[in-house]
Formats: structure tokens, sequence, C-alpha cells
């Protein structure tokens, strides 16, 4: 390394970095987030590229990182395997090596984590985990950043999990490991966690409960996310019948603390894993939470490219 340079640094999965960096993180979008609400120009990415990579489809995605990037002052170029080699013969080797030495920065949003692990042990910027099916480190960030706008640190708090053991799941075991809060977790039986892929060090961050009652009892937060994920569409009339308690409705939410919060990441399936009364009703900071994938994101690009601002 030369004298000077800055360690480069990804995200693919939460524990990528540390709680003082997520605290720095949390900082730099309250403040970015102030200055795009006072319509304030703020282009510290000017001449930046962002490459995009999308396998999976995308909406809050796409929109949340092209967008923060553009208002940014950068500008972003948009790939899917349908109009470049990666949907080809190309190895996922030489598509990180050529790209890049392109651009400044790269979001993919993909399947298998390891094919995001490739790409970035050969890409000479840093790269961005958009989703794959293991992980969604960037909808966690925007979720407690959404928990600490409403209600203060997480550190200490009680997270509610209802449903799927999937990639979110995961990055909420992985951010309750690292940021000192539990996770109550309720899946039906044979859709829980995969302890080996969350990769908890503190065992204790996490506990969980056959029945998904229990696990609201007492929670700050309660959050959900579809039944289905994207790639298991084949399983979703078996995942209807096992999920069927499993909706996050009113009773659920009494059980909770009175000034509970209700989470999901969208989108959302009313009357499936979230009762219309909560996803439409008070406790509910979906809206807050979408958009907050925009100012998180932004905050995450500027620390990944510039490092520490001040």
């Amino acid at each position: 390394m030369k004298p000077g340079a800055r360690l480069m640094k990804h995200f693919l999965q939460f524990r990528d970095l540390r709680a003082e960096e997520y605290a720095y993180l949390f900082a730099r979008t309250a403040a970015i987030k102030q200055r795009f609400k006072n319509y304030e120009k703020y282009t510290p990415l000017t001449d930046r590229t962002l490459a995009m990579i999308f396998e999976k489809a995308s909406t809050r995605t796409r929109v949340s990182f092209e967008a923060g990037m553009y208002q940014m002052g950068g500008s972003v170029v948009h790939l899917t395997t349908g109009d470049s080699q990666l949907g080809r013969a190309e190895p996922v080797e030489d598509s990180a090596r050529v790209i890049s030495r392109m651009v400044d920065l790269v979001m993919i949003r993909t399947f298998e984590q390891t094919k995001i692990e490739r790409f970035a042990a050969h890409s000479r910027v840093p790269v961005i985990n958009g989703l794959t099916n293991e992980y969604h480190p960037c909808q966690i960030l925007a979720d407690i950043f959404t928990f600490i706008e409403h209600r203060g640190s997480i550190e200490g708090r009680t997270v509610a999990w209802v449903g799927d053991g999937n990639n979110m799941a995961n990055t909420w075991v992985q951010a309750a490991d690292i940021l000192g809060f539990t996770l109550h977790v309720s899946t039906p039986r044979g859709y829980g966690i995969d302890a080996a892929v969350a990769g908890a060090h503190r065992p204790d961050c996490v506990k969980t409960f056959s029945d998904p009652l229990e696990a609201c009892r007492g929670a700050h937060l309660v959050t959900t996310d579809v039944w289905t994920s994207m790639g298991f569409e084949a399983e979703n009339e078996a995942r209807l019948e096992a999920f069927a308690q499993w909706c996050v409705d009113a009773r659920l939410m009494a059980a909770a603390q009175p000034d509970a919060l209700f989470m999901h990441c969208l989108p959302a399936h009313r009357g499936q894993e979230v009762a219309a009364e909560v996803i439409d009703g008070p406790q509910s900071v979906v809206w807050d939470e979408a958009e907050n994938r925009l100012h998180v994101q932004k905050a995450l690009m500027e620390y990944l490219v510039l490092g520490r601002i001040g």
C-alpha cells in the first residue's frame, strides 16, 4: 500500500463494518438527509461513477442508488445480465477486473453471495451488496437509521423478526451482534435462520420462539418480509400454508411495547405477512424506512469512496 493510502473497504454483509463505523455512518446519514430536506446542494462525488449490476429485479434499490449517486454529483452506469457479459460466458472475475478499471464504485444485486464475493476479490474499487440470497445489508442499514430517527439508539432494545429466516433475518442477526441489541426470531418449522450463514459471535443476541406472539412480547420494533423471496417462487403454495400463523397483525403488535414500531422492507402483501391495519396504521414507519435507503446509501457511498469527512 502506498504511504497515506486508505485501505479499500467493501460492504458485502453487515459484519464488514464495525460498530464505530456504523455510528459514523448514521451521523453522516442524518447530516446528508438534512441537506436534502433543505434543498442544499451537496456533491462530494462529482466526476465519480457508480456501476449498478442487476441480476435480480429491483425498484427501491435501483431508484435509491441511482438517485443518490446523481444527487451526490456522480454518474451511473446501469447493467443487467441481458445487456452485459455477466449473463453469458465471461467469468465473474474477468468482469470485475474490467468494470472496476472504469468506475469508482460497484453495486451488485444478485443471487449467490459467492458471486459478489468473487467479484469483490478481483475489484480495484469498493463493492456494495444491493441484495443476495444470503444478505441485505443496505436495507438493515436503512431500518436501523429509521429506528434511531424515531426512538433513539437501538442498543439494548429488542427487535422481533416474524416470518422467513431469509437474507433479511440473517442480516438482522449480524446487526444485533455488532450493535448490541436483542433479536427475537419466530419462523415456521423448517424455515429458520441458518446460524452458519448469519454468523453471530455473541450467541445471546438472538432468541428463538415457536410462537410469533411470544417473539413480539415486549419488542421495541416488529419487522417482517414476504413469505416467498425472489428465487423461491416454486415454493409459494407450500409457504402460504406453512406461514399462515406468521402474519403480523394487531394481536402481535399489542404484545409489543405500546410505542413499538413496525417495519417491512417492501414490497408487502397485505393479508399475508402483514395485516393492512398494521402496515397502514400509526405504528408503521415503512415509508420513512423506504426513503431512508436513499440517505444511508449516500452516506455509505461517500464513506467507501472518500473515507471519513471532517
